[in-house]
């Protein structure tokens, strides 16, 4: 299947309603408004196929470029090839739920999410971050150094206050997902999320609301999920 098929079996597949709040989230044109499980049965009829992956993401349509992730081969991608598709994400849909889950299942995860997070830029620090959460939310403890994930908890502590907004909502996830995923760390997360205390992020230039890691924390431990991993990353 090449890629002119493939946008025209994600066109018959968008609903008016789908667009509607990815728009309100941030998409714009171009753009269908596919539902992510709408997308499996093509997926699982092309399978992997990066050439084709490359083809889609090219579009800067944004559920070809969501479907691009399901299909992408992480092991073929370099860190030149994860540095082009954040370079064109343009908002945290595409950031945090395509690029960091494709580059979570690569080799070079967490060379290439270093380098974003140490870049000042929102959206690659998001994925950075976002890219952490996926690995320990998958991967065995044991594939990660525990002074490392110690010195990321401490960089959060001290900047997540200052860092640019969708930052800060990948940054407090991190704390979570090593309170709940990385049980060697659990109970400095649980220390962490309390001396962080609750985040201020604006939805809208009006408003401000509040994220809490510290709150998440609890639930999971109460909904017995501690040491909880995904099976699968991506859909």
């Amino acid at each position: 299947m090449n890629a002119e098929l493939v946008m025209q079996e994600l066109e018959a597949l968008g609903k008016e309603r789908t667009k509607k709040m990815y728009v309100s989230n941030g998409a714009h044109e171009p753009l269908f408004g596919v539902a992510t499980g709408a997308m499996k049965p093509l997926s699982k009829k092309i399978k992997i196929n990066q050439p084709l992956a490359e083809q889609l993401y090219a579009t800067g349509n944004y559920d070809a470029m969501y479907f691009a992730g399901i299909i992408a081969d992480p092991l073929a991608m370099t860190q030149a090839d994860f540095d082009r598709w954040i370079d064109t994400a343009y908002f945290y849909m595409l950031s945090d739920f395509v690029v960091a889950v494709t580059l979570s299942e690569s080799d070079i995860a967490q060379e290439v999410a270093d380098k974003w997070i140490a870049s000042g830029e929102e959206l690659r620090m998001s994925a950075g971050w976002s890219c952490y959460c996926w690995l320990l939310g998958n991967r065995p403890d044991s594939e990660f150094s525990e002074g490392k994930i110690a010195h990321m908890l401490e960089l959060v502590k001290t900047t997540i206050h200052d860092s640019p907004e969708r930052a800060k909502y990948a940054m407090n996830n991190f704390i979570f997902t090593v309170g709940v995923s990385f049980k060697p760390l659990h109970d400095k997360a649980v220390e962490t999320a309390l001396a962080v205390g609750p985040v201020e992020v604006n939805r809208d230039k009006n408003k401000s609301s509040y994220i809490q890691a510290s709150v998440n924390i609890q639930k999971g431990i109460d909904q017995g999920r501690l040491g909880f991993k995904r099976k699968h990353v991506r859909c």
